[in-house]
């Protein structure tokens, strides 16, 4: 059961809003990013988080602190920072409540999808990832940035890193690993989509599982027959829940096939 946490005290809780457009300010900063989200908390919405999360004791999110923000406003607010400095994002990744991290990632997600946005910025956002990855712990922190500034900024250089990171003890630096892999997917280049699925077939995370199962279904859009040969290779031996998910676009026979190999 997810452990309940109380709203802050110091602000008031008001009713769930429509979403609304965030001026873009003059000194985007950190603290006053956490103002302007702060506005939109809700004890309605907290409650939803709350049962979406798995923050109990020994879960994925345990410790994680919620203030209850729509997403959807979160990423609303996220258009208007664009402009932050990458020392004061490092501060929202710092910060103990999801919803701040979550709009680091959701800002760092805008500026990496800028096609206009430099190569410095794009380095020194990269940078940043790696270097706080210890704050990057949750599924939907990785899945909002990962693409657009690991994948994204490695499309032209060595990606040796990604086969580093699928080799972590930390399961959100194996869940970047294969996440990233899709902006590659996006020119049909699957190579490193298949490779790192392969180095974390053997993975015990189901979240690793779900990640890489998707992505190898994704790569086998393109590459239909490196799909197949990943399936017969190892159908029988990985995660269940990786395999569903890497036939689940299959004509039913085969999808029936493959399910039957499965041992686990």
């Amino acid at each position: 059961m997810a452990r309940k946490s109380e709203a802050p005290k110091n602000y008031s809780v008001t009713k769930p809003q429509p979403l609304k457009a965030e001026p873009r300010p003059k000194e985007p900063t950190a603290a006053y990013f956490e103002k302007r989200l702060r506005s939109y908390q809700s004890n309605t919405e907290l409650a939803k988080i709350q049962r979406y999360f798995k923050t109990g004791k020994g879960d994925y999110g345990d410790g994680d602190k919620f203030i209850g923000v729509r997403m959807g406003q979160l990423f609303e607010v996220a258009k208007a920072f664009t402009d932050m400095p990458a020392k004061e994002l490092e501060k929202l990744l710092e910060s103990n409540v999801h919803e701040l991290r979550a709009g680091a990632m959701s800002i760092m997600d805008k500026i990496g999808r800028n096609n206009k946005t430099a190569e410095s910025r794009r380095k020194e956002l990269f940078d940043l990832y790696i270097k706080r990855h210890d704050r990057i712990n949750n599924w939907d922190l990785v899945d909002l940035a990962a693409i657009h500034i690991v994948g994204r900024y490695l499309d032209d250089k060595p990606r040796k890193i990604l086969y580093k990171l699928a080799g972590s003890k930390n399961m959100w630096e194996r869940r970047t690993a294969i996440v990233s892999t899709a902006y590659f997917l996006k020119k049909k280049d699957t190579r490193d989509t298949f490779a790192i699925a392969e180095l974390l077939v053997k993975d015990k995370e189901d979240l690793v599982h779900k990640a890489s199962g998707g992505w190898i279904r994704q790569a086998g859009k393109s590459n239909p027959k490196a799909l197949i040969e990943f399936l017969d290779k190892h159908a029988a031996t990985m995660p269940r829940t990786m395999l569903r998910y890497s036939v689940e676009l299959l004509d039913k026979k085969k999808k029936e096939y493959y399910m039957g190999l499965a041992k686990n």
